[in-house]
């Protein structure tokens, strides 16, 4: 196989272990880009995804190589483990790079810590001394790292007696793989809880974008998560409160897990629980912050938490850290959680202190694979709404090209990086944060948006429908040979629409629930649509009775399923959904029943209906978005 490796000079990696300042092999490219570089954020994104995804073809053949020599693995958990932990990157922080907030870096694929202070488990040297290996070494080269790791998890869940079962029994071995403090705090507990529950998101969705291949399995959330933990996991926003140690979501209050509800106290400043200053977080009382001394908000920073959602806020809730932020939102579905009261001065762009709302976003300056949609949609939800709030004028956002290195811009630019503010040492949010694609989201396209746009008309191709209506795991009732294609023997406008053939499938009695994908499921790939005044649907033609539709919507907090709605025989019938009202939304993947974020994505149309023996035959035709 094609071995595919960058060059690197790396420096010491400072209380871990040394590495040789002649070149180095590393899986990620570090390029330095010019203060105007030639190509735009969205094309270096696609091309260092494009390195990655053949870098990656080598972690599939060691994976594979680890699951034969180690069988009591769990299929899908190394790549599962190093979706969480890096996102499919063989990383290893560079001598000049800071640790962000003196928060101990994560170290390679599987994001192992090294010895620290900060009470993280030195998983590395677990690792390392179990398989018998030089962790510089292990280090050094990706596949003695993923098989000591792989030994290493392997011997544990033998230890544990959980070997062979599945990957939910596998639950403790993996809160340990986290590195993540456990003093048996709610906070602790909740932070280990979020790695989890990403580890078994992708478990669950499964993975087949940009050599990140994960098949997706069941998951049987109840074994793995309380309801109450389940709840705080998917809601949109959260209050963490290191000094009650207490833990809430909108519009509730949690008491913790050895308290009982007779012996709950109100907090002194209830005031504070109402008056919240994001309706999709509440406030906490982190011990990092202090008075802004009657400065006024006016600007916004935008951080990289160089490290998992999960770590930042185990880290920023520790007095230790003697660092905070107001806000931290997570890569995989934008959730919210707010650890400082925006009247209070969070601890975060050194002068820049005083007069600015810190926000940071999971990820890493150096990949581009943390910055999602669902991120940057919660992401612009939160500053639009801090800019409407303290009257910062959101146009005012910087709109140009990523920096690299420190670039102090003029003040005014009123939301910015974190290496933009003066007499800064980090980099954050780096090349690839998308400044023009985020500007555009805190304010509109500024070219006005049509009251009709038609996302798929069919008259020249199958648009974003391309797949058969089996293509989907969550498709049931129906036969493989059910499909799907472009006619001209029937239209609702123009000469072609989208024929759909569902074929019982014989061996099954179930009813039938076909998901029928938009660009493979994929929400990147799928236009951005505005929730506010915006409305979707689409002409539907039935060939029988007893046919409903919904569709699925891709939002900042997964998969948001609509109201069904009744498809009469033998007629076109437009049938429609109200984005910003919740009344037409149902949760669905991970979802919460509302459409939260400002833009969203079709994931699929879906149509229900009772087994049947005979073949059904449906048409769709001029999918599209309407706004007023």
């Amino acid at each position: 196989m094609k071995k595919h490796k960058i060059t690197l000079i790396a420096a010491a990696l400072t209380g871990l272990f040394a590495i040789n300042s002649a070149a180095q092999t590393l899986l990620i490219e570090q390029p330095t880009v010019a203060h105007k570089p030639q190509i735009s954020t969205k094309q270096l994104v696609a091309r260092q995804q494009q390195q990655l995804a053949e870098q990656r073809a080598e972690f599939v053949t060691i994976f594979n190589q680890a699951y034969q020599t180690y069988p009591a693995l769990p299929k899908g958990m190394l790549e599962s483990l190093a979706y969480v932990a890096s996102r499919w990157e063989h990383r290893v922080p560079v001598g000049d790079e800071p640790s962000h907030h003196k928060m101990p870096q994560a170290i390679g694929l599987f994001g192992l810590f090294g010895a620290n202070e900060a009470g993280f488990t030195n998983t590395l040297d677990l690792v390392a001394a179990h398989a018998n290996v030089d962790k510089t070494a292990m280090v050094e080269h990706v596949e003695t790292y993923i098989m000591a790791t792989a030994a290493y998890l392997e011997a544990q869940l033998l230890n544990m007696e959980v070997a062979g079962k599945s990957l939910e029994a596998s639950k403790q071995v993996l809160a340990t793989m986290s590195g993540l403090p456990n003093d048996g705090s709610e906070i602790s507990k909740y932070a280990i809880n979020s790695y989890l529950y990403d580890l078994f998101s992708i478990q669950a969705k499964g993975s087949d974008a940009n050599g990140i291949m994960i098949k997706a399995q069941n998951v049987n959330w109840g074994k793995v998560f309380k309801a109450k933990e389940l709840k705080m996991l998917r809601a949109p926003g959260l209050l963490i409160d290191p000094k009650t140690d207490s833990i809430s979501l909108k519009g509730e209050q949690f008491i913790n897990s050895d308290q009982k509800a007779a012996d709950k106290v109100k907090p002194s400043n209830q005031q504070n629980l109402v008056a919240v200053d994001y309706p999709g977080a509440l406030w906490t009382a982190s011990p990092n912050y202090s008075s802004r001394s009657g400065s006024a908000i006016s600007h916004v920073a935008i951080h990289t938490t160089q490290g998992s959602y999960a770590g930042a806020i185990s880290w920023l809730a520790n007095p230790a850290a003697g660092a905070s932020a107001h806000y931290v939102i997570r890569s995989s579905d934008g959730q919210v959680t707010q650890m400082v009261r925006d009247t209070d001065k969070a601890w975060h762009a050194r002068s820049a202190n005083p007069y600015s709302i810190g926000i940071e976003h999971e990820g890493y300056v150096s990949s581009s694979s943390w910055y999602t949609g669902a991120m940057y949609n919660s992401s612009a939800d939160l500053t639009s709404y801090m800019c409407n709030q303290h009257g910062i004028d959101c146009n005012s956002a910087y709109n140009g090209s990523g920096h690299s290195t420190t670039v102090e811009l003029s003040s005014a630019y009123t939301v910015k990086g974190h290496q933009h503010y003066p007499s800064q040492s980090h980099t954050d949010p780096g090349i690839y944060w998308d400044w023009a694609g985020y500007h555009t989201l805190l304010n509109g396209s500024g070219g006005g948006t049509p009251t009709v746009t038609i996302l798929d008309d069919f008259e020249s191709g199958e648009g974003s429908f391309d797949l058969y209506p089996t293509y989907s795991g969550s498709t049931t009732g129906i036969s493989s040979s059910s499909t799907a294609a472009r006619t001209s023997a029937i239209d609702y406008n123009g000469s072609y629409s989208e024929q759909i053939k569902l074929v019982d499938n014989s061996s099954s009695s179930s009813s039938w629930a076909v998901r029928f994908l938009s660009n493979s499921g994929s929400s990147s790939s799928n236009t951005k649509l505005t929730v506010n005044n915006g409305k979707v649907g689409f002409w539907v033609y039935s060939g029988g009775s007893g046919l409903t539709a919904a569709i699925g919507m891709d939002d900042s907090d997964g998969t948001e399923r609509s109201t069904t709605k009744s498809i009469p025989a033998n007629q076109w019938t437009f049938l429609e959904w109200t984005l910003d009202d919740s009344s037409d939304w149902n949760p669905w993947y991970l979802g919460n029943g509302a459409l939260s974020a400002s833009q969203v994505s079709i994931d699929a149309i879906w149509f229900f209906r009772a087994q049947t023996s005979y073949n059904v035959y449906l048409y769709i035709d001029d999918v599209q978005y309407s706004s007023n």
